[in-house]
């Protein structure tokens, strides 16, 4: 683990921890000293913290087709339908999975390349690498990121008062405009949401890390110049 980890050692680097709650409750997460979790939610919620280290996926507005999401909402109703039929409310360990059940399915059919894939295009791809650099250690701190055909993986930590929603505001309302002219287009460029979570602890930040960087050639791309790690 390099320097530049959030979690190396050290009083500076100390985690609290936040309680699971269950169903539509963070899980639990190490917070830096003295933060508050905050929940934030427009079609999905976002659990933000100060100072937290983050995993963030946000996608090309057509990268996944109306038939493959409706595919994975059905897919996704069948824990809470087992449940329903026990009677039951959804254990919160049932949420996780089924969260997770849904990120990697969409991840599935992102990796197959779903789409016009404008970050193909060199010019793009070199636009969006561009905007995530920009403010690296002054509104936070780049660990890992890559640059895929039609979506963006980025694991990163915020500094000071720096929000995840303006940050992702600024990543993709800039690039989005570039990117446009880029490609002579005046249409929706990035999907309106995107995926994020709060990074727990290191082994699974060396998790993402990994997931991060072997994530192009999961999904068939070979030599991928647009991936790139701190470590």
């Amino acid at each position: 683990m390099n320097d530049r980890s959030p979690f190396r050692c050290g009083p500076e680097k100390q985690r609290g921890k936040a309680e699971s709650r269950g169903a539509g409750v963070a899980p639990a997460v190490f917070l830096p000293r003295g933060s508050t979790l905050n929940t934030r939610s427009r079609r999905l919620p976002h659990w933000e913290v100060k100072e937290a280290v983050y995993f963030v996926t946000f996608r090309l507005a057509d990268s996944l087709p109306s038939k493959a999401l409706q595919k994975v909402i059905f897919q996704r109703e069948d824990i809470p339908a087992t449940a329903k039929q026990m009677n039951r409310t959804l254990m919160p360990s049932e949420r996780t999975k089924e969260d997770q059940l849904r990120a990697r399915r969409i991840e599935k059919v992102l990796d197959a390349g779903e789409g016009e894939c404008f970050l193909r295009n060199p010019k793009v791809a070199q636009i969006v690498v561009n905007v995530l650099k920009e403010f690296d250690g002054s509104r936070y701190l780049l660990f890992a990121w890559c640059v895929l055909p039609n979506h963006v993986h980025v694991l990163f930590q915020t500094i000071g008062n720096a929000s995840l929603a303006n940050i992702l505001h600024s990543w993709k309302s800039y690039s989005a405009k570039v990117a446009n002219g880029i490609l002579g287009r005046n249409c929706e460029f990035w999907q309106r949401e995107y995926h994020d979570r709060l990074v727990r602890n290191a082994e699974e930040f060396e998790r993402l890390v990994r997931y991060v960087m072997e994530n192009p050639s999961s999904a068939g791309l070979r030599k991928w110049p647009w991936v790139w790690s701190s470590e």
